[in-house]
C-alpha cells in the first residue's frame, strides 16, 4: 500500500506573531510525535487576516523569523513542512506566498497566490486583497517522496484552470491552505473542494485557521481532506485542532482506471477553442 499520513493544522491565529509561531511550532511537533509525514499550516498563519496586518506582518524571505522556525523545524524532526502562507516582502510589494520544506529545511517550493480575494457580498463580506496584495503569475508543484504535490492558496480554488494545469503536470495531491469566511465556507467550501477533486481524480486538502470570534475577519475552520472519489473524508470543525488523515495514494490510479477522465480527454476541442 502507498501511503502518506498529512497532518491539518488548524490553529487560532491571534495578533502577535510570536505566539502564533509558538501554537505553529507546538502542533507540528505534535504532527511528528504521531508519525505525520506531511504538516501543513493555514492561509497566513503567522499574522492576522486582515489588509492593515499583512502590512505590518510582512517578511522578507533572507531574514524571516517565520520562514526560519519552519525550516529548523522541518530538519529537526525530520518532517515536510507545507508552511501555509505569510505576507512576504519583495521590492517594495507584498505577495502572499506559501513555502514548502523538505525534511531537510530546505525550501523546495515556493507559491505565490495567484487570485486576489477581492469580493462584495452586499450585508454580508466585502474584502479586497489588492489593496494591499499583488498577485503570482506562476503555478507550482513540489516534488517529495510522497509524490507530486501541487500548490494553490484560498482563492485559487476557485479557479480550475490552475487545478487542472497542476494535475496535467504530474500533481496527485493539491493543497490549498485557506481562510474562507463564515459567509462563503458554509456555503462553498466543501464543494469546491469535492468538485476539484472530482474534476482531476487527485486527493484536495484545504487547511484554515480555527475560528477565532475576537479577530475582525471570522474564519471559517473546517480544514479538510477529499479523495479522487470525491468523498471528504475527514474534517475539522470551527475549534483549534489538529488531525492527522492517512491518505491513500494508490487509490488515484483505481478511481481513473475505474472512470477515465483524464485518459479520455478531448484536446482537439481545446484546439477548436484556440482557434
Amino acid at each position: 500500500m502507498n501511503h502518506v499520513k498529512i497532518a491539518l493544522c488548524q490553529m487560532n491565529v491571534v495578533d502577535n506573531k510570536e505566539e502564533n509561531l509558538k501554537k505553529a511550532s507546538s502542533m507540528i511537533k505534535k504532527a511528528s510525535s504521531e508519525g505525520a509525514d506531511i504538516a501543513v499550516l493555514p492561509e497566513m498563519f503567522n499574522c492576522p487576516y486582515e489588509n492593515e496586518k499583512f502590512i505590518e506582518y510582512c517578511e522578507n524571505k533572507e531574514n524571516s523569523s517565520s520562514l526560519n522556525t519552519m525550516s529548523k523545524l522541518a530538519k529537526d524532526l525530520d518532517i515536510y513542512i507545507l508552511a501555509g502562507s505569510i505576507p512576504e516582502e519583495i521590492d517594495g510589494k507584498i505577495y502572499n506566498s506559501s513555502f514548502f520544506f523538505n525534511n531537510k529545511g530546505e525550501i523546495i517550493k515556493n507559491h505565490k497566490k495567484v487570485h486576489l480575494f477581492d469580493i462584495d457580498v452586499p450585508g454580508k463580506i466585502s474584502f479586497k486583497e489588492s489593496d494591499t496584495l499583488s498577485s503570482g503569475d506562476s503555478f507550482n508543484i513540489a516534488d517529495t517522496p510522497y509524490g507530486k504535490i501541487g500548490m494553490g492558496i484560498c482563492y485559487d480554488l476557485r479557479f480550475v484552470e490552475l487545478s487542472r494545469i497542476l494535475t496535467l503536470n504530474g500533481a496527485e495531491i493539491l493543497i490549498y491552505p485557506g481562510a474562507f469566511n463564515l459567509t462563503t465556507g458554509p456555503a462553498h467550501w466543501e464543494t469546491l473542494f469535492k468538485s476539484r477533486a472530482l474534476d482531476n481524480q487527485v486527493y484536495t486538502i484545504g487547511v484554515a485557521p480555527a475560528l477565532n470570534k475576537k479577530s475582525n475577519y471570522h474564519a471559517y475552520g473546517h480544514s479538510l481532506v477529499a479523495s479522487p472519489w470525491g468523498d471528504i473524508i475527514a474534517e475539522c470543525g470551527f475549534d483549534e485542532e489538529l488531525k492527522i488523515v492517512d491518505i491513500d495514494l494508490d487509490k488515484i490510479n483505481k478511481v481513473r482506471e475505474e472512470i477515465p477522465v483524464l485518459k479520455n480527454r478531448r484536446d482537439d476541442l481545446y484546439n477548436i477553442i484556440e482557434k
